[in-house]
């Protein structure tokens, strides 16, 4: 028996069909080394970091320090690609991340899921070149600016925020609205309307310019550690060079969102098997009419429901990462596997929160988080209702979003 089999069955036991065997030795070694920093930095805080809607930078950076989960040798063996690691160990990725905590795994879709495919898919070899091992190595933090405070699922048609040409500049203004690290990062992808063509463009925004300012958004109930801004933009000036130069249309966005799409539905796929892990743990302790709460016909009815919707999620992952792997990206696939593993991961929070009773709605129990965090989870990349008209649209031939 292979230490690949061995390690995955430590790590994911969850996995009752396999779907994780498909990931390389080396990628395997990369999610149980990350498993262990976890553990170690992150781990004794995060419930705190929560509770106090404190992202936990520190920590987190230990992590990134001791695993570099962007750019290992060893996601890159026997790959021509040398930026992008492979996208089952994307996959992968995602469900070791949201596996742990929700607000850690949508920190890091923001950075190497928006920002780095933006960067990857808009910009031209010499802005790659500059941006992406930065991204990698999280030596530059970088998030994604497209939503407004008026404009979310109507962005295509509606973006607002403005790019007007200025020589060798351009001068943006408008504002965002949702922007994860937006007062953080060091490089922020801005989606403009450009005042010309009336077409939408990318500007890489160097952080600290000038008209630039990004507040966090309180009071949230969800994903408390992100800081999930509001930007302002007034008469920020962009040099052409930061210009991403693929990206001239909102069809051009639309590749983007394709992917982190998917990236999401990996995030619910982990949530879902984050909050049943942590309620099999609980019921397997927790007795009541002296014995575990486990044994009981009825909390085992549940739990089967749970481990079944963490398969139906893990294939839905897998089959939609073998795909881009292939070079088959559709945004129809990307929103199918989106829809889905938003409902079941809703419907587990929800039972893995019930079978723990009480407790379930403490943070000294990890469905707690898992059970909040759904929430933004299920609405964030597309909410259930945009990707079910995109699959819609698809499958009869007729549009029905206005």
């Amino acid at each position: 028996m292979s230490n690949k089999v061995e390690m995955l069955k430590e790590l994911y036991p969850e996995d009752l069909y396999g779907f994780t065997q498909k990931l390389s030795e080396g990628e395997v070694e990369v999610l149980y080394e990350l498993r262990k920093a976890l553990e170690k930095h992150l781990d004794p805080i995060i419930a705190e970091s929560w509770n106090k809607a404190d992202f936990p930078f520190d920590e987190f950076y230990k992590v990134v320090e001791d695993v570099h989960i962007m750019n290992d040798p060893r996601l890159f063996e026997g790959r021509d690609e040398k930026y992008k690691a492979s996208e089952f160990y994307i996959m992968g990725l995602y469900l070791e991340l949201a596996r742990f905590d929700a607000s850690i795994a949508t920190f890091f879709t923001v950075h190497g899921g928006l920002g780095f495919n933006t960067v990857l898919l808009g910009g031209n070899e010499r802005q790659i070149e500059e941006f992406a091992p930065k991204i990698m190595s999280f030596e530059w933090q970088t998030c994604f600016a497209l939503t407004e405070p008026d404009h979310g699922s109507d962005i295509a048609g509606g973006l607002a925020t403005t790019a007007e040409r200025d020589g060798d500049e351009w001068i943006l203004n408008g504002e965002k609205r949702w922007i994860g690290g937006s007062d953080t990062a060091d490089i922020i992808p801005v989606f403009a309307r450009d005042t010309e063509d009336n077409q939408v463009k990318c500007f890489m925004v160097r952080k600290d310019a000038e008209g630039y300012e990004a507040s966090p958004i309180p009071d949230k109930v969800s994903l408390r550690p992100i800081r999930n801004g509001h930007i302002s933009i007034k008469n920020v000036r962009v040099a052409e060079e930061d210009r991403l130069q693929n990206i001239n249309s909102f069809k051009d966005v639309a590749r983007i969102l394709t992917f982190t799409r998917a990236d999401v539905a990996h995030i619910a796929m982990g949530v879902t098997a984050g909050a049943f892990v942590g309620a099999l743990d609980y019921t397997k302790k927790r007795e009541q009419f002296n014995k575990p709460v486990a044994g009981y016909q009825l909390v085992q009815e549940k739990l089967a429901r749970m481990q079944s919707n963490v398969v139906t999620t893990l294939a839905y992952s897998s089959r939609i990462a073998e795909m881009q792997e292939e070079g088959n990206a559709q945004m129809l696939n990307s929103s199918l596997a989106k829809m889905s593993n938003s409902l079941h991961m809703r419907e587990t929070v929800s039972l893995a929160r019930e079978v723990c009773g009480g407790n379930g709605i403490t943070l000294g129990s990890k469905v707690a988080r898992f059970f909040a965090d759904a929430e933004a989870i299920y609405t964030y990349e597309g909410s259930h209702e945009i990707n079910a008209l995109i699959v819609g649209r698809a499958i009869t031939g007729l549009g029905a979003f206005v």
